[in-house]
């Protein structure tokens, strides 16, 4: 993924996949389209799993608290 909407979330009275689809729905509203990618921290998710649609991958260069949302392919308009 190359372009993407970073989402910062430190909220710590939420749950993981709360901050996860709060961002998507975010997304959502902004771009009209939902995402299928979120990159995150690799402290907060050690292996990829799914949420909901979103296929949640660990990333090294992700900061802490930080959710990189977009698609695996550019869109095309």
């Amino acid at each position: 993924m190359n372009v993407g909407m970073l989402w910062l979330d430190a909220d710590k009275g939420r749950s993981f996949d709360e901050k996860v689809q709060r961002a998507a729905e975010y997304y959502t509203e902004k771009y009209g389209r939902f995402p299928e990618l979120c990159f995150v921290n690799m402290a907060a998710l050690p292996d990829e799993r799914k949420i909901g649609q979103i296929m949640v991958k660990p990333a090294k260069t992700i900061l802490p608290n930080h959710f990189w949302l977009g698609f695996d392919q550019p869109v095309e308009s």
